[in-house]
């Protein structure tokens, strides 16, 4: 027996043979050429194949995992056809009278290479999406199929790496799971393997001699076992055995309040990002959803999206939901989440610069617009609000004067809407210092630990360095969580938890205890957290 270990991205035990999955890249021969007009076309043609793909990954996707996570094949689309990288190709075939392979696979890697050398995370993340898209020109320059296919049976896939193409084109009934040298706990691919319940390791120093072997992936310890021993064998066919009953008994819970042993009722919600995730909301019986991340509206458009596009996006999740709570964050962009149309520029430190309600309190149009679409939505479902990276009282009244002008414009226009809750996240160190005077004005808050957990131990969440010290379940984060939690409830505001945290087993009695109101998780958490809080018993604020 060989053993490997690795960094678990998805817990389960998965059991079956190794296919050793290369992808097969071509050693791209420079080749002169004398009809650069003929060259330049064969390039044009396959980008248009291209973006027909991508597209086509893109609506596969949106069955498969979700129309957030499949948001990464609209950007490839997009990255094909960008200014730059095609004037780049078009540059190298023209002046250098060369194939339109060499010009792809030139460009590729420079752009590659100058993006992976950025001190901006968001950058860094790009360089190998620019490889993945410039791979597919490529293939389909040459005529080589790019296909995914893992053959007829059950396997554990390893590879260096994979694209998220790659991991989507896999047949998911003969995917048992995936590990990798490569990758990392934020990348897209890892973020699929989540969403698909497929269990997934990273950082594993793997070799091709395995491929063929019979081999166990232990997504709860981090460790590959090749070619086990019977004991080894038996216990985790045991494990596996028990995850499945596990899977079936949590179905029982649909229907089920969300409630302690001792009488305590918790609103546990669901986190989408756009109206197809609804379906997921809806399957895993959550109460509500507690956090609609309404920038992929944006991130998904070439421009700003219109009142009317957006008002139709909320109406429709407001419906779908049939009178249960909806809350939508509004506009979060900036740090690691680019739209080129706001032209936002290059910032030092851009998780501290210019971005969510910054942007929204300078650039109040788009705000507005924003509100408007919200409020008319709010006349056909139970729709809340809730404003991100607040940092002071002045901030709050200020979008409470806009949010006033908002509904104001409506009465003129006799334009409906119903009665909106408003709230705050509260994911800054500042915001919880003053939780007390900020829950004066707002009627909720939604504490997003992700960011609180970043800013208050000043670690850059976007940066696979620091995996090691980034400790969410740090005595000061939890402290932070506690005091917002005690402050809200003493001036009549609920509290939330929207972050990763909230669908973590391991804190959920912790939550209990310090009074939680509500819990935001991923639809697929919703059943395992009932199954937690059901049965608990809530023994007063702990010991931090």
């Amino acid at each position: 027996m060989e053993k490997a270990t690795g960094k678990s991205i998805f817990k389960g035990i998965a059991i079956g043979r190794i296919l050793f999955y290369q992808k097969g890249e071509q050693q791209v021969k420079r080749v002169k050429v004398e009809d650069t007009e003929a060259e330049l076309k064969r390039y044009e043609q396959a980008t248009e194949i291209a973006v027909g793909q991508l597209n086509e990954l893109y609506q596969n996707a949106v069955k498969e995992v979700g129309e957030t996570n499949a948001a990464v094949f609209e950007v490839h689309a997009i990255m094909v056809q960008d200014g730059d990288y095609v004037d780049s190709i078009r540059n190298i075939i023209e002046t250098q009278q060369v194939n339109a392979e060499f010009a792809v696979a030139t460009t590729g890697d420079n752009f590659s290479k100058m993006f992976s050398e950025m001190d901006d995370e968001y950058f860094k993340a790009r360089a190998a999406d620019v490889k993945d898209i410039s791979e597919r020109i490529v293939n389909i320059l040459s005529g080589v199929e790019n296909s995914g296919d893992i053959g007829d049976e059950p396997v554990i896939v390893v590879a260096e790496d994979l694209a998220p193409s790659e991991t989507v084109q896999m047949d998911k009934e003969k995917l048992l799971a995936f590990v990798t040298r490569l990758g990392s706990s934020n990348s897209h691919t890892a973020i699929l393997a989540r969403t698909m319940n497929i269990p997934a390791l990273i950082e594993v120093e793997i070799k091709e001699e395995w491929n063929g072997k019979l081999a166990i992936v232990d997504g709860y310890s981090g460790t590959f076992y090749i070619e086990p021993e019977e004991e080894i064998l038996a216990q985790m066919k045991e494990r596996q055995d028990e995850d499945i009953r596990n899977r079936k008994l949590l179905q029982q819970l649909k229907g089920k309040e969300d409630i302690t042993l001792d009488g305590k009722k918790i609103k546990l919600y669901a986190n989408i990002g756009g109206v197809k995730d609804v379906a997921s909301v809806l399957a895993n019986d959550a109460a509500g959803i507690g956090l609609f991340r309404s920038e992929f509206l944006y991130l998904e458009a070439d421009d700003y999206p219109s009142e009317e596009s957006q008002f139709l996006v909320y109406k429709k999740v407001a419906e779908n939901m049939a009178g249960k709570k909806v809350i939508v964050r509004t506009l979060d962009i900036g740090a690691d989440k680019q739209a080129d149309y706001f032209q936002l520029g290059h910032e030092d430190n851009p998780a501290m610069g210019y971005r969510a309600i910054r942007i929204c309190l300078d650039r109040v149009d788009i705000f507005k617009t924003q509100l408007r679409a919200l409020f008319r939505a709010s006349a056909f479902g139970n729709i809340a609000i809730m404003y991100p990276m607040i940092i002071s009282v002045n901030e709050v009244k200020k979008i409470k004067e806009i949010v006033e002008l908002v509904k104001k414009e409506l009465d003129v226009q006799e334009v409906p809407y119903g009665n909106v809750e408003q709230g705050i996240m509260i994911e800054t160190p500042a915001a919880v210092m003053i939780s007390d005077l900020l829950a004066q004005e707002v009627d909720f808050f939604s504490i997003g630990t992700n960011d609180l957990t970043q800013y208050t131990l000043a670690i850059d969440r976007q940066n696979s360095k620091l995996d090691n010290i980034y400790d969410s379940h740090h005595p000061a984060v939890l402290r932070m969580i506690q005091k917002t939690i005690e402050n809200g409830h003493k001036h009549g505001c609920w509290v939330g938890i929207c972050g990763e945290l909230g669908a973590d087993p391991t804190l959920t009695q912790a939550f209990l205890n310090m009074g939680i109101d509500e819990l935001s998780v991923s639809p697929t958490f919703v059943l395992p957290i009932r199954k937690n809080i059901r049965e608990m018993k809530v023994n007063g604020a702990p010991e931090l």
